[in-house]
């Protein structure tokens, strides 16, 4: 296997250990209720096209002040949004005036065997405030196991705080995730985009 040196800490590494990401769709909201990828939607597909799906988050902004953005899935043709999952949630908090600055496990935030949509980030209204960050989802349509994910996203809270959330967990169910929803608790997603990618072995 060919690899290359890291002159950091004096160990080779495997080259050609990450995959190319595919772009596969694009949703642009626009005063949006929600923003759905599913199967068999403009092509749109989770399937075992590939074992890691990326869902990139660019410039969301909410027509509601404080809104929690967040994410469920579901499988086959189901419309429910409402698989059982169990999370993990922390975050890194800095403000504009320095008064503020933490680091800490959100209790709140997580789930335990629960079925709501688990909450991403909080993000202020005003004109220069959104939120950007990702959330991958691994192997979403296997039949063996559980779908495990893993989320990291920063966002400018209505607080005028900078605020750097870490969010991991797994669907746990053993069918096919087929389609994931994102939305707001509150109010339509005013604007910004998510962009889907798969990520091809190499």
């Amino acid at each position: 296997m060919a690899t290359y040196q890291d002159s950091r800490y004096n160990i080779a590494l495997p080259s050609g250990s990450g995959g190319a990401l595919v772009p596969i769709k694009t949703l642009t909201a626009s005063s949006s209720a929600t923003l759905s990828f599913l199967n068999g939607a403009d092509s749109v597909v989770l399937d075992d096209t590939y074992k890691t799906y990326i869902f990139k988050f660019y410039n969301i902004h909410p027509a509601t002040d404080g809104a929690l953005f967040s994410f469920q899935a579901d499988t086959g043709t189901n419309t429910s949004y409402n698989q059982t999952m169990t999370t993990t949630f922390f975050t890194s908090i800095g403000s504009e005036d320095g008064s503020e600055g933490s680091l800490g496990y959100q209790t709140g935030d997580d789930q335990t065997q629960g079925t709501a949509f688990q909450r991403l980030m909080d993000i202020g209204n005003a004109n220069d405030e959104c939120g950007v960050g990702e959330l991958t989802i691994f192997n979403p349509s296997s039949t063996t196991f559980v779908k495990h994910f893993i989320s990291r996203v920063q966002m400018y809270e209505n607080g005028n705080r900078t605020m750097d959330k870490y969010i991991a967990g797994y669907f746990n169910t053993t069918t096919a995730l087929t389609r994931v929803q994102f939305k707001f608790n509150s109010g339509n997603i005013d604007s910004g985009k998510i962009k889907l990618y798969g990520i091809k072995d190499s």
